[in-house]
């Protein structure tokens, strides 16, 4: 249950993210809306989360996926581009979080 309250974490807070661009600096109230409440869900399920996953695994997975997802969405809704060393680094961010699932001790498998 706990890589599910993650995974909520994680989408949560990859909408309150993307939320952040169209609030245009907090003056559009329907995006800062969205914004507050995802971050304050992405906290909360994310404390949920810690129950069982240590601090660093659940940090390191939610901010590195974090990354990742947010990244494609603003290629995909913000028309921004990545270069290939932006594209590399995000590789070795999964690459990163999956010798951690796959290897790491820390993790309950």
């Amino acid at each position: 249950m706990s890589y599910f309250y993650l995974a909520l974490a994680i989408i949560a807070e990859v909408i309150a993210t993307s939320s952040l661009r169209a609030t245009e600096e907090f003056s559009k109230p329907v995006p800062t809306f969205i914004m507050v409440i995802g971050y304050a869900l992405a906290f909360y399920f994310m404390t949920l989360a810690l129950r069982t996953i240590p601090l660093g695994i659940t940090y390191a997975v939610w901010s590195g996926l974090g990354i990742v997802l947010i990244s494609i969405i603003g290629v995909m809704f913000y028309g921004e581009r990545l270069d290939l060393a932006a594209t590399i680094g995000m590789g070795l961010i999964v690459a990163g979080v999956l010798v951690i699932h796959l290897f790491s001790k820390a993790v309950r498998h």
